[in-house]
């Protein structure tokens, strides 16, 4: 607030035509904040998502300082489905560490996978994971995201905050939800599932009023 006028974010989102960084683009749309969506394809920018956007039709690795320096916040919502490119997750939160190293604002938001999060004595999702019998066909994007969970823990003057998903993450509308620390949670019902739409929901409510700092968190659908 400057002036006794309420100023409008400006947030930046990485992947804005996918699954999970669509939602949060409505989301941040229907809070009046101004949208810019850095996507492989401006014309499905507008088709998806309105005249409401600034569409930047750019590759994620090609992005310069430039393009983000004037904006409040970027979200990392970048995801492949390669899963011989699943190093491409920790190559590009590096990138953009390096581009605002020892900078207040853009502030990072990175979505991090559910793999990282802590499941008691010491263990982590990921450990689950690599059990798992034939898991060849998924389990190097865990394990990418871990590392970038890892790279984030070991930053330094760096404005960020990150979000895990429960372990099912799966599409759907906005529900009433839990939030959580580093700890992988369940539902009343055992079930550790959330929503896009609630994911979506959740950052913005974090970008609006922040209370996380160089930390992640987790949410559950309840």
């Amino acid at each position: 607030m400057m002036g006794g006028i309420i100023l409008t974010l400006s947030i930046g989102i990485i992947g804005a035509t996918g699954r999970a960084g669509s939602e949060i683009a409505k989301e941040a749309i229907s809070r009046g904040m101004q949208v810019t969506a850095f996507v492989r394809s401006a014309d499905k920018a507008k088709e998806m998502l309105g005249d409401k956007v600034t569409p930047i039709q750019k590759d994620a690795f090609e992005i310069q300082k430039k393009d983000i320096e004037h904006l409040d916040v970027v979200v990392d919502a970048f995801a492949t489905r390669d899963t011989g490119k699943a190093y491409q997750h920790v190559d590009l939160a590096a990138k953009l560490i390096e581009l605002v190293q020892g900078q207040a604002e853009p502030r990072l938001f990175f979505i991090l996978g559910a793999g990282s999060l802590e499941t008691g004595d010491g263990h982590h999702l990921i450990d689950r994971l690599e059990k798992m019998p034939n898991n060849e066909s998924f389990i190097s994007i865990p394990r990418e995201q871990f590392k970038e969970y890892q790279l984030l823990m070991n930053t330094k003057n760096v404005n960020w905050v990150a979000i895990s998903p429960s372990a099912n993450f799966v599409p759907g509308e906005q529900r009433d939800y839990e939030i959580g620390g580093n700890e992988l949670m369940k539902n009343a019902a055992g079930k550790s599932e959330v929503t896009t739409g609630t994911v979506a929901k959740v950052i913005i409510d974090e970008i609006v009023e922040p209370k996380h700092r160089n930390e992640r968190f987790t949410v559950v659908n309840k």
